[in-house]
């Protein structure tokens, strides 16, 4: 089975996470409203502890939690900016105004996780809030980053330029266009907090820093602003409800893949039965987080909508199970096909790949060193008409043996009985399975298609086959999809083809 890499982005400056809430504040007045200049940022800027269930990425653990990260208010009646990674997924929220004392419930408005923004309504009104600079932001500029790092319930501000003010935005907690690098620390609980200027006035959301580069990055102005109405307006922006952090391909042959840590209630991934803790490993047939990054995943959902319906393959390590499913459409279900779980002989280190056939219809992703592919399409004995791929690191040796490994996928309209019964299906293939021991036989799911398998070992004396036969919701048309593993390394290619095969009629 495909094991998610625990991975924690350590370079990254998220929330800090604590075995046990804050203990009991005393009651106070709000303080009074006003847009505030740079003496008053520390008034302006909150203090957010969330509890809420989250599975950390550092042991695979799902458990009740709290974290604390930072944000600012950015008008008078409650309204805070904050990072998506702060609060969602939070069962509830306590807010500290300025280092007070007096504690503030909060509600969620909207978030979006590839931008790694949030707005969050405090209860109450009069608060001083900040205003955003206007004009250019300019490398060299000096700036200040506001926040409560580390946990510490005193205000922290820090100094710095502008490194770049247009930096690259593509990291493991978002996918942002315009980002601002500085030099004024952040660490751990500056999520969320304000960058400002000498004036006080907010030039970026802080987000993520390298401690090791002694780089610090802030999501832009102009990137907040764009969408913060939305977000004020209760519209998730480019969100699908996740609290998401990207795993790449570790040295291990780990497979990538975005870790979630927690789920928006309500959210199109709390629909389809995203849980804390899983990987979401391809979406819309596209593989995810190859380079560390949520680039693959957000720009699916740039392309898709958050309402569109969009095909996802989830690993649950809690389960070592592969599930298929749909955003905005069909919930989650467990692949059935043997082989595909523990007894699969684990990861095998390699890449893989997807390859489609002539029409582009078909796909499926294969071993990258099964390069022997043929997609062009065959009509049968019978005279039916049949779209094929086919990839194995020799299609001859494939055809002629059972010593060489490899996969097809043919599909055909289902046009008369014959193609709707999996017996008449599989007992085309009898020639090759008489030199088999006896199948397993049961049922197929994997979210999308629906049908049968069989599994047989001991082909030829060497070799383990399966064949599926599945039909989409319609019975439109029928896939026939084959995996034949001359050795035990090949084995996890099972998974990667049941969990990718699909076909776009």
């Amino acid at each position: 089975m495909r094991r998610a890499s625990l991975l924690t982005a350590a370079a990254l400056s998220g929330v800090v996470l604590l075995t046990t809430g804050l203990s009991a504040c005393t009651a106070g007045s709000s303080p009074s409203g006003g847009a505030a200049d740079f003496s008053g940022v520390q008034s302006a800027t909150i203090q957010i502890e969330s509890e809420g269930t989250f599975a950390n990425p550092d042991n695979g653990q799902t458990e009740e939690q709290a974290g604390l990260g930072s944000g600012f208010f950015i008008s008078s009646d409650g309204l805070a900016i904050t990072n998506n990674h702060v609060v969602v997924g939070a069962g509830t929220m306590k807010v500290h105004v300025g280092g007070g004392d007096t504690v503030y419930n909060a509600q969620i408005l909207g978030s979006s996780e590839c931008l790694d923004l949030a707005v969050i309504k405090v209860d109450g009104t009069g608060f001083p809030f900040l205003a955003w600079q206007k004009g250019d932001i300019a490398t060299g500029e000096e700036v200040y980053a506001a926040g409560f790092p580390l946990g510490d319930p005193e205000f922290t501000l820090t100094k710095g330029i502008v490194s770049k003010s247009a930096a690259q935005g593509q990291t493991a907690w978002a996918s942002i266009d315009q980002v601002i690098e500085h030099d004024a620390k952040i660490r751990p609980g500056n999520s969320g907090g304000p960058l400002v200027n000498a004036k006080g006035e907010v030039v970026g959301v802080n987000y993520a820093s390298v401690a090791e580069l002694d780089s610090n990055f802030a999501i832009h102005r102009d990137a907040a602003q764009a969408v913060v109405q939305q977000l004020i307006d209760k519209t998730d922006v480019q969100s699908l409800g996740v609290n998401a952090q990207a795993l790449p391909l570790d040295s291990a042959g780990s497979p990538s893949g975005v870790w979630v840590s927690s789920v928006k209630a309500g959210s199109p991934a709390d629909a389809a039965g995203i849980q804390p803790g899983d990987v979401l490993l391809r979406m819309a047939g596209k593989s995810l987080a190859a380079d560390g990054t949520l680039q693959e995943y957000c720009d699916v959902i740039r392309t898709q909508g958050t309402d569109g319906t969009i095909d996802v393959d989830v690993y649950r390590p809690s389960e070592d199970a592969l599930y298929r499913g749909q955003f905005n459409g069909k919930a989650l279900t467990a692949v059935t096909v043997p082989g595909i779980g523990a007894s699969s002989g684990g990861d095998d280190g390699r890449t893989y790949t997807t390859i489609t056939d002539q029409s582009g219809t078909l796909s499926m992703e294969v071993p990258s060193d099964w390069t022997d592919v043929d997609g062009a399409p065959f009509t049968s004995d019978t005279g039916r008409k049949f779209l094929d791929l086919r990839a194995s690191t020799s299609l001859q040796q494939f055809s002629d043996s059972w010593g060489t490994s490899g996969a097809t996928l043919s599909a055909s309209p289902a046009t008369d009985e014959a193609a709707l019964d999996p017996q008449v299906i599989f007992d085309s293939y009898a020639s090759l399975t008489a030199q088999c021991g006896a199948p397993k036989a049961d049922a197929y799911s994997d979210g999308v298609y629906t049908g049968q398998y069989r599994y047989y070992s001991g082909c030829g004396g060497q070799s383990d086959f399966v064949i599926v036969v599945a039909y989409p919701a319609d019975t439109s048309y029928v896939l026939v999809v084959t995996v034949a593993i001359a050795s035990q390394a090949d084995l996890p290619a099972i998974e990667h083809v049941m969990g990718s095969f699909a076909a776009t009629f």
